[in-house]
């Protein structure tokens, strides 16, 4: 179920907080009844950058190891050419 909060929770009810989000379920803050941010345990948000910090460790290896360079149009072009059809 998804938790919202207001940011004041994370003074008053920090040790609450904290349970929840180690247990893997994310807290969605809210500051004058707008989102303000997400909290989320270092294991879940590791969970969720990883696969991105290995593509771009790879993308930093090629780099070193080629003299290709891909303009942005020849990137994202290529991308939206895919998405759209």
């Amino acid at each position: 179920m998804i938790q919202i909060r207001p940011v004041s929770d994370l003074r008053n009810n920090f040790t609450e907080l904290e349970k929840e989000v180690k247990s893997g379920q994310p807290i969605f803050l809210t500051k004058n009844g707008y989102g303000t941010m997400v909290l989320l345990s270092i294991e879940e948000y590791s969970r969720l950058t990883d696969q991105v910090e290995r593509k771009l460790d790879e993308a930093d290896i090629q780099a070193v190891n080629t003299d290709v360079r891909l303009s942005h149009e020849e990137v994202f072009g290529d991308l939206r050419k895919k998405i759209n059809g």
